[in-house]
């Protein structure tokens, strides 16, 4: 989670209960394997004296700061989010250093494009789980339905 980060920043009162998010966080970001992922992320931790809610403010590498109400979003929701938004960096880096632009633009007439179908022959030999074997089958009996529909 670290990773994406440059700067974590919580604030709470240590006498407000509403800290629960704060602090499960705070142990988040203090685990071996976050520090790991990204020493140089300042993690700073202001504890505050007044009614002020408890609060997380994260900045991402990009610089983007993101600010989160700790006494309404759980930690795990939090830590979610910066995931999410950490991939998307991820994907956006990869396509600006090979060329491309970002954000990438599909062609209204590419979106309306339909798709083959590819057949599987051999599906035994995948080793799906049962689930995963039976939802292929469906779409290969829908798929022969579809074409006879259209002969």
């Amino acid at each position: 989670m670290l990773k994406f980060l440059s700067k974590v920043k919580i604030e709470f009162n240590a006498l407000d209960p509403r800290t629960a998010a704060c602090m499960e966080f705070l142990a988040q970001c203090n685990a071996r394997k976050a520090k790991e992922s990204n020493p140089s992320c300042q993690l700073l931790v202001k504890r505050r004296t007044d009614s002020f809610p408890p609060q997380i403010s994260v900045t991402f590498v990009n610089g983007v700061e993101e600010v989160f109400d700790a006494t309404s979003t759980p930690a795990q929701t939090i830590r979610k989010m910066i995931l999410e938004k950490g991939q998307q960096l991820e994907t956006e880096q990869m396509f600006r250093e090979a060329g491309e632009k970002w954000p990438v633009l599909i062609p209204e007439e590419e979106l309306r494009q339909s798709f083959p179908v590819t057949q599987i022959h051999n599906i035994k030999s995948m080793r799906l789980s049962p689930y995963w074997l039976n939802h292929v089958w469906r779409l290969q009996r829908h798929w022969k339905l579809n074409k006879l529909m259209e002969d």
